[in-house]
């Protein structure tokens, strides 16, 4: 359902946002140093599932690998996608446990 052109880090509003339909999921965040603090998830009603917020994260943390981030998260749900996807846990500067 996402493909990685259809995400796009909108750097002036510091978010990760996709488009669907008429409707924008995203995920704002606060860069500093080499680390990027995911502070809000915001996925519209009429899209919101489970499936949609697994591939939306999955491309965000993609994006963010090749950069070489390194990955605090600060908002509940994204803390709870990355407790389930152990492999993102690497991404977590060292010191964060979740």
């Amino acid at each position: 359902m996402i493909d990685a052109a259809e995400l796009i880090d909108n750097d002036f509003l510091r978010q990760f946002e996709i488009k669907i339909d008429d409707h924008l999921a995203k995920i704002e965040y606060s860069l500093q140093e080499r680390k990027i603090f995911l502070t809000k998830l915001v996925i519209p009603d009429d899209i919101n599932s489970e499936n949609f917020s697994n591939e939306f994260l999955t491309a965000v943390f993609e994006q963010i690998e090749d950069r070489n981030l390194s990955i605090v998260p600060t908002s509940p749900e994204i803390a709870k996608f990355v407790r389930k996807n152990r492999k993102y846990k690497r991404m977590l500067p060292v010191g964060v446990r979740i």
